[in-house]
């Protein structure tokens, strides 16, 4: 999570309009950014989902990773009920304005459990997500930043911001 947020940052001093993140291995789909671009125009957070549309768009993802994914995104939807299918996907674009108000000091995640906290703030602002289908495709080259430690930090993380946004404190 601090990364991004130091290149949102880095970006919103510089007066930048679109935010955009994905992974630079190449399993998000660059010739998606100027569709993600165009919606932009009419919604302040664009979300490329993997889940949209009741299908799952996963190229040469093992089993186990994609049950996890899916179920997490599924949890993370029902426990913090932000209205989007693929909640802990990292090719998103976001509009100037919502980076500015979710008030990115805040925000306390890493890992999958950044990208759910950050729809969930900009949802809580007023900003509603809007999800564009993509396909995923699994890195040919390296390996997956996945373990049970960032597993286990999005399943308790998930509980935490849902209390922390009943009691207003998010």
């Amino acid at each position: 999570g601090g990364a991004y947020i130091a290149g949102f940052k880095w970006g919103l001093e510089r007066e930048y309009d679109l935010f955009f993140e994905m992974d630079a291995d190449l399993s998000h789909p660059s010739e998606m950014i100027p569709a993600m671009i165009e919606m932009a125009r009419k919604h302040p957070v664009v979300v490329g989902s993997r889940y949209v549309g009741r299908r799952v768009n996963v190229v040469n993802w093992p089993l186990m990773r994609l049950i996890i994914s899916v179920f997490g995104s599924i949890y993370a939807r029902m426990v913090t009920r932000v209205p989007v299918m693929d909640a802990t996907g990292g090719f998103n674009c976001w509009r100037r304005e919502v980076l500015e108000a979710v008030d990115l000091d805040r925000v306390q995640s890493n890992g999958y459990a950044f990208q759910i906290e950050l729809k969930l703030r900009a949802w809580r602002k007023g900003f509603l997500p809007v999800e564009v289908p993509i396909v995923f495709t699994e890195r040919e080259t390296g390996s997956s930043k996945m373990s049970k430690k960032i597993v286990a930090e999005a399943v308790w993380k998930v509980w935490k911001l849902r209390l922390m946004d009943l009691f207003g404190r998010l």
